[in-house]
């Protein structure tokens, strides 16, 4: 009878999960010292899989949604935080957490919160993207302002900003003095 010898090097170098002996590969696959098996694969969990739909929106994004809006309605009104949670009688520190989107409000504190920024539920949940969209079409609807916009792109930077300085003038009713 022959034997096979295999060099050092081919031979694979394995730790004992049980008794931590670490060894070279025996051919039975056992552990010299405690004898137990030393590949021992465990199945994996089955875990269920969350199935995102591209038209659902997940509570994280639907958290910084309203964060967003909160914050963005609350300058509006120039109101502070701390102004915002006295009317609503939390901490300051839950407005800054909904508004940083580390606290996602309950509806009843989402309903307190609507009426402390006098603003219906829907707008606070409204996607400010799809709101921006309905400002600039509402914008683009006015055929002068529309012409006025196709220009913009092909002016410089300088003329650019005295137009939106001019509109935004004209539309907070200021007039600028030059």
């Amino acid at each position: 009878m022959a034997t096979t010898l295999v060099s050092v090097e081919m031979r694979e170098v394995v730790r004992c999960d049980f008794c931590s002996l670490v060894q070279y590969r025996t051919r039975d696959s056992l552990c010299r010292k405690c004898r137990r098996p030393l590949d021992i694969e465990e199945p994996a969990p089955l875990t269920p899989q969350l199935v995102k739909s591209p038209c659902v929106v997940s509570s994280d994004e639907a958290g910084l949604q309203v964060a967003a809006q909160v914050r963005e309605i609350r300058r509006a009104r120039h109101m502070s935080q701390r102004q915002l949670a006295s009317r609503m009688q939390v901490p300051r520190t839950y407005i800054s957490k909904i508004e940083n989107g580390k606290a996602i409000p309950t509806l009843g504190s989402l309903e307190r919160l609507a009426g402390a920024l006098e603003v219906g539920v829907n707008q606070l949940v409204r996607d400010s993207r799809s709101r921006r969209d309905e400002e600039v079409a509402e914008i683009l609807a006015d055929p002068f302002l529309a012409e006025i916009a196709a220009l913009l792109p092909h002016l410089d930077s300088l003329h650019r900003t005295l137009v939106y300085g001019a509109v935004r003038d004209a539309g907070t009713g200021r007039r600028r003095t030059a």
